[in-house]
């Protein structure tokens, strides 16, 4: 598909969840061999278009997330090239032994997408918010870990995923509106992060929606002064590990910021990695508390967890100066 302003525009006003349904379209007409399994979440995954152009190629399961992920592996065993697609938190915990037993161990290949990933379902509470899924998913071995920065690298990823040769947590965060950080086509390759900015003394590493917001607070500590670079580090499994050796010989402060647990995420795989260097700069990990807040608007959660691009600014320049 050839990628415009006109769909970037439209995909960031309808969200990933929708987007990913587009994608799904385009799937449908380019891959013969294409199942797309739900567990009661047709609507919510933007899935309807499909279902009617592609009754063949659909299947819901209902609320069933195991029995999902055992068809899935066994349609992927016969070659199917599938897609399972639910809340994340059941599309991950929900089903944990199912996919580490039949896609992991047994490496039938499945393309799992986490629906509302991170706390974007805030008003549902915990239940249905999801910060545990990064660390569960990249624990498991033979899957890859995605992130979409926005709605546009959602499309791409999609598209990436079904081709790809090992099974794919497709991860999707935030809602409809979004800002995007893609406004023209680029390269989308999985388990290379793309460099959005330069900068030598602190280099911010994201992922999902809060690449945006690293965008922003980067330029606001830039005219502080402080050269800023930014990662926007998709695939967390496998993780660029180039890209970050990188940035630890250019920056005095390696920063990660991800709408997930401090616990597992983005940051301990980031963390990880720099314990294998020598004289890597030392790592501020800007996430999600380790506990169950309370329900609330989307919104209020990012801000009561000090994640907008003001408070991050803040929490780098304490960092520093500390």
């Amino acid at each position: 598909m050839i990628i415009t302003k006109a769909n970037i525009k439209l995909w960031s006003a309808v969200g990933p969840r929708a987007t990913f349904g587009l994608a799904a379209l385009e799937l449908g007409n380019e891959v013969g061999d294409l199942m797309i399994l739900t567990g009661d979440t047709s609507t919510s995954a933007g899935l309807d278009r499909f279902k009617k152009a592609f009754p063949d190629k659909f299947l819901d399961v209902g609320i069933a997330e195991q029995n999902m992920m055992g068809i899935a592996a066994g349609l992927a065993s016969e070659g199917t090239k599938v897609f399972t697609a639910t809340f994340a938190p059941f599309q991950t915990m929900r089903c944990c032994e199912q996919i580490k037993m039949n896609l992991g161990y047994m490496r039938h290949n499945v393309c799992m997408v986490g629906l509302a990933s991170g706390v974007v379902l805030g008003p549902l509470g915990y239940s249905h918010c999801c910060i545990e899924d990064v660390a569960v998913m990249r624990a498991i071995p033979g899957i890859t870990v995605i992130s979409p920065a926005d709605c546009t690298e959602t499309f791409k990823a999609a598209l990436a995923a079904v081709q790809h040769h090992q099974s794919v947590y497709l991860r999707l965060t935030g809602g409809p509106g979004a800002a995007p950080v893609y406004e023209d086509d680029y390269v989308f390759e999985i388990g290379r992060a793309n460099v959005l900015r330069e900068g030598s003394d602190v280099t911010i590493i994201a992922a999902g929606t809060m690449v945006h917001p690293s965008l922003q607070a980067a330029e606001f500590l830039s005219q502080r002064g402080v050269s800023t670079g930014v990662i926007n580090m998709h695939t967390i499994k496998p993780i660029d590990t180039a890209a970050i050796e990188k940035a630890c010989r250019s920056s005095k402060l390696i920063v990660t910021i991800e709408e997930h647990s401090v616990v597992g995420g983005l940051g301990g795989a980031v963390a990880e990695f720099k314990s294998t260097l020598k004289n890597a700069p030392p790592q501020l990990i800007l996430g999600l508390p380790d506990h169950h807040g309370k329900a609330a608007e989307y919104k209020d959660l990012l801000e009561r967890n000090g994640l907008t691009a003001q408070q991050i600014v803040l929490r780098i320049a304490d960092s520093l100066a500390a």
